[in-house]
């Protein structure tokens, strides 16, 4: 049986990343084909479910680098492992077994906004040293495959594009009255999911609320679900200054048992962001019924095909106009909520991360 090891420093008790998610359905596609896997953690590591030949080793806290370079080199020279997936752009530069990165975004080189030079110089440095040492480059989507191609000065058949898994607890759900009250919850409601950073774009999201109609306002909730509590107060004060604090909803962040009943009772999911290497919540969504509007730029098109309303992130009158479109045309809804269903059955978990373990094993055979 080939084992292979997996960085899973991002699953975290208590907290939900995209990237923990995705180390996730790894472990779920890896354990159906037969695969032993070994996570690799910390004192805060804790796998979220339970699967056969999965087992987690904890690494001793500590310097990130030394870590990263010296003690995890050690464990998989230990554990004899055959192949070593990392879900970021970083890995061990002189791990014992081929190593397979993931590159989802750019941001730690270029985030939107910062000015950074010599940051970004030697981050981009470094992130080529990864690139070159690792067996193979795995991209979220063609969209990040030409950023990393073009900025890591990677060979473009070194990278493969396979696109982000959906959990298969994401499909049509009841929105129940205690999930309902739990959260503040008062349909219809406009939904978004994520984190509050500033290329998630939400204040334009809710200016282009405030746009709308009074009428459109008064009968839907605007329910901003995230736990980034950093940057929700100016979020708040944006809404007050609009004078639509009182239809504005923080909830928090929703449980993983309960997201797909919250996506599901959404009169329509808006995913704005200036930037993303792929928009798993848009699919999310989708796959649970709503309607969805997002973001033409980045990933974001790529994943939802002809299934979505697309606007300019940047224009809060377009953002609108295509939110009052979906809330107005009942007809346009339900279709939308068909072509969003029928979008997301293309991501399989033999499109996705059937696909990461498929190339794991090839990686690992190479040896």
């Amino acid at each position: 049986m080939m084992r292979i090891g997996v960085d899973g420093r991002e699953l975290a008790g208590g907290m939900r990343t995209g990237i923990g998610r995705y180390v996730v359905e790894v472990l779920r596609a890896a354990a159906h084909d037969g695969l032993e896997c070994v996570v690799y953690g910390d004192d805060r590591t804790r796998l979220p479910v339970t699967l056969p030949e999965v087992s987690l080793r904890r690494l001793n806290t500590g310097w990130t680098l030394w870590v990263d370079q010296v003690s995890l080199p050690r464990r998989l020279a230990r554990d004899r492992i055959a192949v070593f997936l990392s879900p970021y752009y970083k890995c061990p530069l002189f791990a014992p077994c081929p190593t397979v990165i993931t590159v989802h975004d750019l941001f730690f080189i270029r985030y939107l906004g910062d000015r950074r030079p010599i940051y970004d110089a030697v981050m981009t440095r470094l992130a080529r040293i990864y690139a070159a040492r690792a067996a193979a480059v795995i991209a979220d989507s063609q969209y990040s495959k030409r950023s990393i191609v073009e900025t890591l000065d990677v060979n473009q058949a070194k990278v493969t594009v396979i696109p982000v898994a959906l959990g298969a607890e994401f499909k049509p759900e009841s929105l129940a009255d205690g999930v309902k009250s739990r959260y503040g919850i008062v349909p219809p409601y406009i939904l978004y999911v994520g984190n509050f950073l500033p290329h998630k774009n939400v204040p334009r999201l809710i200016q282009a609320y405030a746009c709308l109609d009074k009428e459109l306002k008064d009968t839907h909730q605007l329910v901003l679900a995230g736990g980034d509590w950093e940057h929700r107060s100016d979020l708040e004060r944006l809404a007050g200054r609009l004078s639509v604090a009182d239809r504005v909803l923080f909830p928090g962040l929703i449980e993983d048992a309960h997201l797909p009943a919250v996506y599901s009772g959404a009169a329509l999911f808006v995913l704005p962001s200036l930037e993303e290497g792929f928009g798993l919540p848009a699919l999310e969504a989708m796959a649970c019924g709503a309607p969805v509007a997002v973001s033409n730029r980045a990933a974001i098109p790529e994943v939802v095909s002809d299934a979505a309303l697309l606007f300019d992130p940047e224009d809060v009158s377009a953002m609108a106009e295509a939110m009052t479109r979906a809330l107005s045309q009942p007809d346009m809804r339900e279709r939308m909520r068909g072509e969003g269903l029928a979008r997301a059955e293309a991501f399989t978990p033999e499109q996705t991360a059937g696909r990461v373990v498929a190339l794991l094993r090839e990686v690992g055979l190479r040896r």
